[in-house]
């Protein structure tokens, strides 16, 4: 697990601490201190502090080794592999269940050690001496952030959670203290979020909070998770929707009947979430990263697409770079501001090699979909099926560019590529390795053929299966991977003639929040808003306040096409506007292009009621024919060019049924606490 918002540690990090579980005490501190010594100056209050986020997983980790099922557990990604550091995988496939959770998956454990040393803290650190009234506030105002971030995995993987609220629990009560129900989902939410309200009353913004303490969380972050928690309790899923009936319909709490996920649909949650993002945007202190355009070699955008200088249109600002320096470690991660919080990870950096072929040094198995790679947008903004005569669609891939292709800016589009990848808007090229795609692999040397070369992914070319060499598995099945994380330098091509060693732009940055993000949340809320509801919520300062929120068309449109503009696309339409149905459509086709490979999508299929219909359905899992050749042996188009079913093992296996909305409670904890409810449809 990667140590972050923890910049002040004060010499703790290689203390490992000792417990038998997680309701028993930590023992490192009672066996080198006294409880009063924890407390006893606020250097060792601040130690103990900063050394509890130690137990948090790595929120880049996302592919192997992911705290939750995330990208490979999605329905945006696939792969052969089927071993243990890809869990998300296994439980695509239904060989998880109670008794044999992944070490990555099972988290419990450790993020009640996170509660029961925040129950600590809150307990005693009004008997620190030397800490001011100020210095109190702010410590109690971390210590619920990390107590609700707590509390917020343990909901994502499980839902209703078991809350210990304040309670210091002893280990020297006789069982049955211990022996609790689950709250609800709705209680859990509330609980959690009002957690982060605690934490958002005190904690200092980011342009309060020194550079140095970037990875810390801010009042932003605070904000930003309660805005994204109540976007999920608005959702079908949780808020009485089918996909709510069909996954929790029979599931209650036994002590008084409480269904533990709401089967009753309240329209007022969409304004609750609307209300709470805009209080993320009300800070006016993020805003969408840019990168402005290079006018010796700008990126040519369509004649629809309003010029005006950004945010009011796409001019003066390079589409591509804006929106790929963010993730390939270009941009500088501590003055991004559309980085609500983010964190470096080594594990970003470290699994863009499976998205390189085992030729080039990567392990090349990373496999997007066809299904993804048609979500993206033409140049134009219209979809596939819609392209106009302008900027076309050509689905037939013996259609090449031709001549000698296309510059769009920086970005070098070969004219042997199928006229498929051709007019599409720029995030598509940031977003994704599609066969003809050019990777310049900048830091390889150029006399060794491991740099400027052209990806194909098909079997005859050393990007596909012949490169593959024994590493069965290591090849991408659909003829597409993610490049969102990957710079034109970066090269995995180490030891391969005169290759100069792998280079990575590292450590690469991971948003765990993004402003984009709560965009798209406050577009979505009010998009669904009924009537013009009056709600609690707090306001960008963190206080409570009373709102009344309406479907405002102009408000929807201002901050959608914020986000369309950053990608050199047109916004929305008037039509699309008068239309909540159409637009729910567009909003969450929009998360897929704009969220792609940030871990999103298998909590958003799930929250939108789609996962049971979608997740599983073959005709989701559809690529180019990477087992055969690109050209015939008579020189015309090879039968790799055809669109078929991915023929992996872990695709006809793939399942999805109710129970797997939610992760297995470990039988070990059940054990622990018999009063506390399984899962629906998993055993004990």
């Amino acid at each position: 697990m990667k140590n972050y918002i923890l910049l002040f540690l004060v010499g703790l990090l290689g203390v490992i601490f000792h417990s038998c579980n997680y309701l028993d005490v930590d023992t490192y501190f009672e066996d080198t201190f006294q409880q009063d010594s924890i407390f006893h100056s606020k250097r060792n209050a601040e130690g103990y502090l900063w050394n509890t986020p130690k137990d948090f997983p790595d929120p880049g980790a996302i592919w192997g080794g992911s705290w939750n099922p995330a990208t490979l557990g999605s329905d945006e990604m696939t792969a052969r592999w089927r071993t243990s550091e890809f869990p998300g995988i296994l439980f695509s496939v239904g060989e998880i269940n109670e008794r044999n959770l992944p070490g990555s998956f099972n988290i419990w454990y450790n993020m009640y050690r996170v509660i029961r040393r925040c129950n600590n803290m809150l307990a005693n650190v009004d008997e620190v001496h030397d800490m001011s009234t100020f210095d109190k506030q702010l410590y109690k105002g971390y210590v619920h952030f990390l107590r609700g971030y707590a509390y917020y995995h343990l909901l994502m993987n499980w839902g209703p959670c078991l809350v210990l609220e304040d309670e210091v629990l002893p280990s020297s009560e006789a069982a049955e203290f211990y022996n609790k129900e689950r709250w609800t989902y709705d209680e859990s939410v509330d609980y959690i979020c009002e957690e982060f309200a605690k934490a958002a009353a005190v904690l200092p913004t980011a342009t309060q909070q020194s550079l140095s303490f970037y990875q810390r969380p801010t009042k932003g972050a605070a904000l930003a998770l309660i805005a994204r928690l109540r976007l999920f309790q608005a959702s079908p899923l949780f808020n009485g929707g089918d996909a709510a009936r069909r996954s929790f319909s029979n599931w209650k709490r036994k002590s008084d009947g409480a269904d533990y996920v709401n089967q009753t649909y309240d329209p007022d949650r969409w304004a609750v979430a609307a209300a709470a993002a805009k209080a993320v945007i009300d800070m006016d202190i993020y805003e969408l990263h840019t990168v402005e355009l290079d006018p010796r070699n700008p990126y040519p955008i369509a004649e629809n697409v309003p010029d005006a200088p950004f945010p009011e249109g796409a001019g003066g600002i390079d589409p591509y770079h804006s929106f790929a320096h963010m993730f390939n470690g270009e941009s500088v991660i501590q003055t991004n501001k559309e980085f609500i919080w983010a964190m470096e990870s080594s594990n970003v950096t470290n699994y863009t090699r499976h998205s390189f072929p085992v030729y080039f040094g990567g392990w090349g198995g990373m496999s997007v979909p066809q299904r993804v790679v048609d979500c993206f947008l033409m140049a134009d903004g219209r979809p596939i099926d819609n392209s106009s005569s302008a900027y076309p669609y050509d689905s037939d891939l013996s259609n090449t560019i031709g001549g000698s292709g296309k510059n769009l800016g920086a970005y070098i589009l070969r004219g042997d590529v199928p006229k498929m990848y051709d007019n599409r808007e720029p995030r598509f090229y940031a977003s994704i390795g599609f066969p003809g795609s050019y990777w310049p692999m900048n830091s390889a040397s150029e006399d060794a053929g491991y740099n400027k070369r052209q990806f194909w992914f098909s079997r005859d070319d050393v990007s596909g299966i012949t490169g593959v060499g024994t590493n069965i598995n290591d090849y991408c099945v659909s003829g597409y991977v993610p490049v969102k994380y990957i710079h034109p330098d970066d090269s995995w091509a180490g030891g391969k003639g005169n290759v100069k060693s792998a280079f990575r732009t590292s450590p690469k940055p991971f948003p765990i929040i993004r402003y984009a993000e709560v965009l798209l949340e406050y577009v979505e809320a009010l998009n669904n808003v009924e009537g013009s509801p009056t709600v609690e919520s707090l306001n960008s300062l963190g206080e409570e306040v009373t709102v009344t929120v309406t479907r405002d068309q102009e408000e929807i449109a201002k901050y959608f096409n914020l986000i369309r503009y950053r990608a050199g696309l047109p916004g929305l339409t008037d039509s699309q506007l008068a239309d909540p149905q159409l637009l729910n459509e567009i909003i969450m086709n929009e998360r897929q292009i704009e969220l792609f490979n940030e871990g999103y999508r298998y909590f958003d299929s799930r929250r939108w009621g789609i996962y049971l219909d979608e997740d599983a359905n073959s005709n989701n899992w559809r690529g180019l024919n990477v087992e055969e050749e690109r050209m015939g042996r008579d020189g015309t188009t090879g039968a790799f060019w055809n669109i078929v079913t991915i023929n992996t093992q872990n695709v006809r296996d793939r399942i999805a049924t109710p129970r797997m909305v939610f992760l297995p409670i470990p039988h070990n904890e059940l054990l622990k606490v018999p009063a506390m409810d399984q899962n629906p449809g998993w055993g004990r």
